[in-house]
Order: structure tokens, then C-alpha cells, then sequence
């Protein structure tokens, strides 16, 4: 029984050696055919390689002996298709990067191009798939906005129109939340005065925004310890500033997760007006 397994055994050993070696003879056949090809003269013959390297998803192969093509066949009819395809393949290989100016220069060589509304599209996908968290600069986000609206005004009978608002939604949403975390951030940092410009901002320009009840809470709260860290002489305006907002607040959420924050801030102003003494000096 032991040597029937011992045999068993040394035969599939044997057959999957078999079978490595096969794909590595084929994969050197394969190599030293591509390399003869790419030292080729004969440019038809790598046309018809490239569109076959493509079809069977050989992008890197298909994207290298188009380098060499493309200036060959730039004036024929033929370049149209050659320079879509190489633009595909980069965005297969998700090199958006790439991918995204190639388009891009499709668009512009080709301005009643067969491709140009999937080009269009595939340019703003490709600033899409490169847009960053929110926490990061956001240049990517906003051309990718761009592009989806411009495909949307060009082609606006077109089957892509919704998923094109989805995504911008989306993206929308990563710019208001980078607005929020860099108002946030000086807010965190203590520097109070640019937290209520950037704090201000951010509202006046997303009023919509998921965050406008914390982000309200955190202008009112600069407000209150940038009064109370003033110079004396300052201090009357700042509180007083900080009394509006209240009111502004108040109207806005009554019934505010920080309505104990809030009702503190509104004391210590509304003590500060009476008497010109801080919460700061009083305990002191």
C-alpha cells in the first residue's frame, strides 16, 4: 500500500514538473517572439500584435509597440483607433495618470471623434480614480467635478448622466469634508481668529454641509475664547460678536447635542456684558 503511494505520488510530482517546464518553454517562445517583433521594421505586422496584445488584455505589450507605431500612422485613418486603444490599455492598467491626458488628447485631436463621448467620460473616470481622501489636496476631486459636468452639458441624452451625478455627489461631498477638517484644524490648533474666517467661509459656501451643526458650535466656541483671550480693549466687540452668533445658533438648533457647551458660552458672555469681568479674571 505504502510503495502504490510512494509511486502515485513521484508520478504527479513528475507530470507537474512536466507541466512547468511546458509553461516555461512557452512563455520563452512567447518572450523571444515579442522581442523580434519589437525590433521589427515591418509596422503592419505590429499593428495587427497591438490590437492583439489588446484583445487578450497584454496592455504593457500592446501600450510598448504602440510607442513606436503611433508616430507612423499619426496622418492615416487609422490613428483614431490606435490612439484609443492605447488609452484603454493605460486605463486597464490603471495608470490614470496616463490614461487621463490621453484621453484628454484624444478629445482634442478628435473633436467628432467615434470615441469622443466614452472619451469624455473616461477622462473624468480617470480624475476620479486618482481624487485623494478628503484630507488631502483636492486638485484631483474638482477636475474630476469638472469633467462630469462638461460631459453632462455636451451629452446630456446620454445613458452615463446619472452615474455622472452619483459620482459628482460624491466628490462634492470630499470637498465639503477637506473644507471641514482644515477649519476644523485650526480650531484644534487654538488659533481661534483663523478658525472663525475658515469656519465662516466653509458655512457661507457649503450651507448645506452634514457637518453645519458642529462646525456652527466650533465658530461659536473660537469666537467665545478669542474674545476671552483678548487684549481688554478688544474684548467688549468679541463678546458682543459672540452674543450675536449665539442668537444665530440658537435659531438654528435649538435643541443642539451642545446645547450644555452653548448655554455655558452664552453666561459667560452675557456676564462678561454686565460686569466687564471674564470667566478668566472671576477665577482668578
Amino acid at each position: 500500500m505504502k510503495k502504490n503511494i510512494v509511486i502515485l505520488r513521484n508520478i504527479f510530482f513528475m507530470r507537474f514538473k512536466i507541466h512547468i517546464v511546458l509553461i516555461f518553454l512557452v512563455l520563452l517562445i512567447s518572450c523571444g517572439e515579442y522581442e523580434k517583433i519589437l525590433k521589427s521594421t515591418d509596422y503592419d505586422l505590429k499593428k495587427t500584435k497591438v490590437r492583439e496584445y489588446y484583445d487578450e488584455g497584454q496592455y504593457i505589450k500592446a501600450t510598448e509597440l504602440l510607442t513606436q507605431i503611433l508616430p507612423r500612422y499619426r496622418a492615416t485613418e487609422e490613428a483614431e483607433d490606435l490612439n484609443w486603444i492605447n488609452a484603454q490599455s493605460f486605463y486597464a492598467m490603471k495608470d490614470y495618470y496616463t490614461a487621463g491626458n490621453y484621453f484628454k488628447s484624444y478629445i482634442d485631436q478628435y473633436p467628432f471623434g467615434k470615441y469622443n463621448e466614452e472619451a469624455s467620460f473616461m477622462a473624468a473616470m480617470c480624475d476620479y480614480n486618482i481624487a485623494p481622501r478628503a484630507e488631502l489636496d483636492q486638485e484631483n476631486t474638482r477636475s474630476a467635478i469638472e469633467g462630469f459636468s462638461v460631459f453632462i452639458n455636451r451629452y446630456p441624452s446620454s445613458s452615463k448622466v446619472e452615474e455622472c451625478k452619483r459620482y459628482m455627489k460624491e466628490l462634492e461631498e470630499r470637498i465639503v469634508e477637506k473644507s471641514y477638517l482644515s477649519a476644523k484644524l485650526y480650531y484644534e490648533m487654538k488659533q481661534y481668529k483663523a478658525a472663525i474666517v475658515a469656519l465662516t467661509n466653509s458655512l457661507k459656501e457649503f450651507a448645506d454641509t452634514k457637518f453645519r451643526e458642529e462646525m456652527m458650535y466650533l465658530k461659536l466656541n473660537s469666537l467665545f475664547l478669542y474674545a476671552e483671550n483678548s487684549m481688554a480693549n478688544k474684548q467688549k466687540e468679541r463678546y458682543q460678536a459672540t452674543l450675536d452668533d449665539y442668537y444665530s445658533f440658537m435659531e438654528e438648533f435649538p435643541e443642539s447635542r451642545y446645547s450644555k457647551e452653548v448655554k455655558r458660552i452664552f453666561q459667560s458672555t452675557t456676564r462678561f456684558l454686565k460686569t466687564g469681568v471674564s470667566d478668566t479674571e472671576a477665577n482668578n
